[in-house]
């Protein structure tokens, strides 16, 4: 077990925790910086990623937006599968782009105009959600564009937590079948990665009991857009 990729679960589970996505968002470009490969990263991250979305599906799973997720089916998850296979041939770097996005929607609830220009870009779903598994497969930072969407339908606090993760967890099994299917065997090792999920989980369990549940849902929104906020400061930095 290396101890920045221990630091690295710990805080991003915590934020995943919270809002069903950031282990995969935060830890893919935080162990770039470090040095692993993006396939080592994948590596790491999805088995963690999945997991702690499984927990909060099964809890919260009532609360899913369906129609919302079908969408993600239909138009998402081809292109995660697509670009993943000839991701490792690649070299794209978007994440300023996706970071001025998210930069903007934070801005949603307290800017009438921002938000009209919201509603206006997510009217064409079928293009948005097919742009989101381009960029999921290509870069791992779907989630990304995930969470913006998912934010600008002003759900309340389980509705938003429990369609991310579900949503989120589909885009983490299918990458890990993809990679399994294709016959990519360097550095697999998932059996040997998995001891990072044991702290995952852990941060999980307490960030459940200690902190989500005393989140109020008028609260949550605003943590939201203030989680987009740093999302989107962390890629455009990354991109610099």
């Amino acid at each position: 077990m290396f101890l920045d990729i221990l630091i690295i679960v710990v805080v991003t589970s915590f934020i995943q925790s919270i809002f069903g996505v950031g282990v995969l968002l935060f830890g893919t470009p935080l162990l770039l910086l470090q040095g692993y490969d993006f396939i080592h990263a994948v590596i790491v991250l999805l088995p963690i990623s999945i997991s702690i979305n499984l927990i909060q599906i099964v809890k919260d799973y009532r609360s899913a937006d369906l129609d919302f997720y079908k969408k993600i089916l239909v138009y998402t998850i081809p292109f995660v599968v697509i670009f993943l296979l000839v991701v490792t041939r690649l070299n794209i770097n978007i994440g300023m782009i996706i970071g001025l996005f998210l930069l903007f929607v934070a801005a949603k609830d307290y800017s009438l105009k921002v938000n009209q220009v919201i509603k206006f870009l997510v009217r064409y779903e079928k293009i948005y959600f097919t742009l989101m598994g381009i960029i999921h497969g290509l870069t791992n930072l779907g989630g990304s564009l995930l969470t913006a969407i998912v934010h600008s339908k002003g759900y309340e606090k389980h509705i938003t937590r429990t369609t991310v993760a579900l949503s989120y967890a589909t885009f983490a099994t299918f990458q890990i079948l993809t990679l399994l299917v294709s016959g990519y065997s360097a550095d697999m090792r998932l059996l040997g990665n998995g001891i990072y999920l044991i702290p995952g989980l852990a941060v999980f369990m307490l960030t459940e009991k200690l902190v989500y549940t005393d989140i109020k849902n008028e609260n949550y929104s605003k943590y939201f857009a203030l989680f987009l906020f740093l999302s989107g400061m962390l890629l455009c930095v990354k991109s610099i």
